[in-house]
């Protein structure tokens, strides 16, 4: 079958006008090495990773003084790289900052945008930085902030990391337990917290939930509160906790801590919607090679560039927004809703403040496309030069919106990665087209194979997604796990030496990716195997349904089990004889006879992360028997009431 038509082709002078085409010129220059393309750029990549990710220190000029080897042991879990490197995130950060605006802030709890300098950003950071050292702060504490994605929040990472603490954080929608379920495992010393905020026209008090996380983390010394909600610190709601202003109130001479290449940076935590969530530790010296390497040659982002991605600072998504920093960006911050007032709000963001990337997740694209938004047409989106989305797979029909409404010579970047290691291993490349439903190829010093069953690598088929070489951004450990054991089940059981990812990829001859969900919500009957994301294509194609989720009960005698789908509809629509029918017929013609579901239910709202995944695991667990409390920790979902409705109808089917 020949190549779809791509939707998107690299520019005839690309190499003249993009950063990865400088990069190629430094590789001849200085290494002799001449790449006709991507695909044997990359196979360099992902097979001399020595000299490669050398090749990105050099490129970049992170070490004043070349370190010696670069990966003394090359394998997986273990590896070691640059281990005589010493260097600090934060520094790198503030010594790239541009002429112009270094931060720009839209919150719809504040009346007017924030806009730093870089040197207004040093400033604060210096500030917060000094403030934290009279707290007793030092390298290797922990310091956890609930705050919003506002500025204070960046100043409070790059301060931390400037001593060489390390910082966590947790978006302020997330209620108490999930908060301390991720950072009670840490011991924190120091909470950055907020009062409340608005999202929307919504009010949020925050107020006792800081109460309940001060009792409940008992390893605390101290609490600063920023005035976010209410104009001032108010003593009396906060007994004993510091406001934001007084941490500011010194200046003292911005210094940075000389740090190990994989000394803390930072901790992520997994969704944690069905377990203990994982404390993931990343380091200094691995977040900053992978994320220059990402922004500044797949993203192509530098100094003219304003970097915007949706996100909170409970989604990895932020940790990468603000590594716009490292490449010279400025990086737009937003909080509130994004359909607030209307869902061309962000769109209108946009062109307020001259973006050049736009990121969100998949779900927000395809909600624009059903509304019907024409951001193109309605705003000066001129400066727009590439759109990013991640968070799950993005459908053909958004890609194609995305060109027809956005704009038509935009780098559109389907992404793919996760917490884990905080980056996408495959996304975009100013040097691949792109091609609808598809993610363009395998992002550079990211080994990843599609596995069979048995191990082998396969192209043109379904398989395990998984990495075969390390990358600087795998985890420096797992807090609490001295001997590896978590860290090594969570990615090294199903094949030893190799890293599983957990989703279903197939990898196309010319080199593109599809993934069709996670594994683990594989639909699977009478050996027809498809991802769920397959599934909600052609269920959400269906005018009337506004959104769906899909289990597979199996059967352990062998049989062909039940497929169970949950529809939310659209207002006005009713799941009626005629759109049950719709949606068997789309489904038997789209995929097969075996995916019609053997029912068909309407439900209030489908079950979501705080990052927007559907949670089919935890209902699938419900509808085994499991209690809710068990499968699902409410604190960590968008709209934990919708599982009620799935206990209700579980409860229904036993009687």
């Amino acid at each position: 079958m020949p190549d779809p038509r791509p939707l998107w082709t690299p520019p005839a002078d690309v190499r003249e006008k993009a950063r990865i085409g400088a990069y190629l010129d430094f590789l001849r220059r200085t290494r002799g090495l001449e790449f006709d393309g991507y695909p044997p750029l990359w196979s360099w990549s992902v097979t001399e990773i020595e000299e490669f990710w050398r090749s990105i220190a050099d490129y970049f000029e992170v070490f004043p003084d070349r370190p010696g080897e670069v990966l003394l042991k090359r394998r997986m879990p273990g590896a070691k790289w640059f281990s005589g490197a010493r260097l600090n995130y934060a520094a790198q950060a503030l010594s790239r900052a541009g002429p112009g605006p270094a931060v720009i802030a839209r919150s719809q709890t504040r009346a007017e945008d924030v806009i730093w300098s870089g040197a207004a950003l040093a400033d604060q950071v210096a500030r917060a930085a000094a403030g934290l050292r009279r707290l007793g702060v030092q390298p290797g504490d922990r310091v956890v902030a609930y705050l919003p994605n506002v500025p204070e929040a960046l100043v409070a990472m790059l301060a931390t990391a400037s001593i060489g603490a390390v910082f966590s954080s947790c978006a302020p929608e997330f209620g108490p337990r999930a908060v301390i379920d991720r950072v009670r495992q840490i011991a924190p010393k120091l909470l950055l917290t907020v009062d409340g905020y608005r999202y929307g026209r919504l009010e949020v008090d925050r107020s006792e939930e800081v109460v309940q996380l001060r009792r409940d983390l008992p390893t605390l010394e101290a609490t600063v509160v920023l005035p976010y909600l209410r104009a001032s610190f108010e003593r009396a709601r906060f007994p004993g906790a510091i406001p934001w202003e007084e941490l500011l109130s010194r200046r003292e001479p911005l210094r940075f801590q000389a740090v190990s290449f994989d000394h803390p940076l930072y901790i992520l935590y997994s969704s944690g919607t069905t377990g203990l969530p994982k404390a993931i530790v990343h380091g200094h010296g691995g977040i900053l090679l992978e994320h220059l390497k990402m922004l500044a040659l797949h993203h192509d982002l530098g100094p003219a560039d304003r970097f915007f991605w949706f996100t909170t600072t409970g989604w990895m998504m932020w940790n990468y927004l603000v590594s716009g920093l490292l490449v010279g960006s400025a990086v737009v911050l937003f909080d509130g809703d994004p359909a607030y007032p209307d869902l061309s709000a962000l769109w209108r963001l946009a062109q307020e403040h001259g973006i050049t990337y736009f990121g969100a997740s998949a779900p927000y694209l395809h909600a624009c496309r059903r509304a019907g938004l024409e951001p193109g047409r309605a705003f000066d989106l001129s400066r727009l030069r590439g759109v990013g989305s991640t968070g799950a797979p993005l459908r053909p029909e958004e890609f194609e919106w995305v060109y027809e409404r956005v704009g038509r010579d935009l780098l559109l970047g389907s992404v793919s990665g996760g917490t884990d290691v905080c980056t996408a291993f495959v996304g975009a490349c100013p040097l691949v087209p792109v091609w609808a439903g598809e993610i363009s190829c395998r992002c550079l010093g990211a080994k990843v194979e599609s596995f069979d069953s048995d191990g082998r690598p396969v192209i043109g088929k379904l398989g395990e997604l998984v990495l075969t070489e390390p990358m600087p951004s795998m985890p420096v450990a797992f807090w609490n796990d001295p001997d590896g054991a978590k860290y090594r089940a969570s990615y090294f059981e199903h094949f030893p030496g190799v890293w599983w990812h957990g989703d279903w990829i197939e990898i196309t001859p010319r080199g593109s990716c599809i993934i069709t969900g996670r594994s683990d919500a594989t639909l699977k009957r009478g050996g027809v195997r498809i991802g769920t994301s397959e599934f909600y294509g052609v269920v959400e194609a269906i005018p009337g349904i506004l959104e769906s989720l899909v289990v597979h009960l199996a059967d352990e005698a062998g049989g062909p089990g039940e497929l169970l789908l949950f529809v939310a509809l659209e207002d006005g629509a009713v799941l009626d004889d005629a759109l049950t029918t719709r949606i068997a017929a789309a489904l038997r013609e789209g995929l097969s006879p075996r995916h019609v579901p053997d029912s068909i239910e309407a439900v209030p709202s489908v079950p979501r992360t705080l990052n927007g995944k559907k949670l089919e695991v935890p209902v699938r667990r419900i509808f085994s028997g499991e209690p809710a409390a068990k499968v699902a920790n409410t604190g960590a979902m968008a709209n934990p009431e919708s599982l009620d409705y799935f206990v209700k109808l579980a409860a229904a089917r036993g009687r």
